[in-house]
């Protein structure tokens, strides 16, 4: 059975262990790659959330794994902010899907 990850600061993803999924704790960008290289490389995980501030530091990562299927990565603003990267994700995903920015 898959799983599901949420990776970031402490204070934006807390919460989602009361809700049963798997939270890994880091801010910097070499934490975060390792950490996200170890959740991907595991094929346990079909959805990782990762918050937008800890994206921006690790994207070269992040991008790797946008032509696969599995695991979706999905941006979550933090406690810091919305920085509207998930946002522009999702619209860029769209607009690959669709052919056309449908969003707009």
């Amino acid at each position: 059975m898959y799983k599901v990850a949420v990776i970031g600061d402490r204070d934006s993803i807390y919460g989602f262990a009361a809700l049963g999924l798997d939270v890994f704790y880091t801010e910097t960008a070499e934490d975060g790659t390792a950490v996200f290289k170890e959740i991907t490389s595991s094929e346990r995980y079909a959805v990782v959330y990762i918050t937008e501030q800890l994206a921006s530091l690790i994207m070269n990562e992040i991008e790797k794994y946008s032509f696969k299927p599995s695991p979706a990565i999905i941006l979550i603003p933090g406690v810091k902010g919305n920085t509207g990267e998930g946002i522009r994700a999702v619209k860029k995903s769209v607009e690959k899907a669709v052919g056309s920015d449908i969003l707009n």
